[in-house]
């Protein structure tokens, strides 16, 4: 295991309280861009994880593939789903994409199997 990324949620969900503690009017204009864009419209909800996912991987954002891999086991993505996505990701994210939807499986696969633990 490279990381442990259901930690990495637990550890950054306190921070991310603190942060919107500090800067809630910020936060609170966060929390309705994300419910506005996670909206199934056009695209279910599951959907828009994977493509979260793999922006996430691109911009290599550990916090976001962390949060974006636990979104998409809850959304009921498969592993099928997410290795396409990752496919995605690497192409248009080259080299280093690689190596972050190589960390991104690793994170669906760590909430996966958490998920049938519980």
């Amino acid at each position: 295991m490279n990381k442990d990324w259901v930690q990495t949620t637990k550890d950054m969900s306190a921070a991310l309280k603190q942060l919107r503690g500090g800067a809630p009017a910020v936060m609170q204009g966060f929390s309705a861009i994300a419910q506005a864009a996670l909206k199934a419209n056009a695209l279910d909800t599951k959907t828009k994880e994977l493509i979260a996912l793999a922006i996430a991987v691109a911009t290599r954002c550990d916090g976001c593939i962390a949060f974006h891999a636990e979104a998409a086991v809850k959304q009921g993505a498969s592993r099928e789903e997410v290795l396409e996505t990752m496919g995605m990701a690497i192409y248009m994210g080259a080299g280093p994409s690689v190596m972050y939807a190589a960390q991104a499986l690793e994170a669906f696969d760590q909430f996966q199997d958490s998920k049938t633990s519980a």
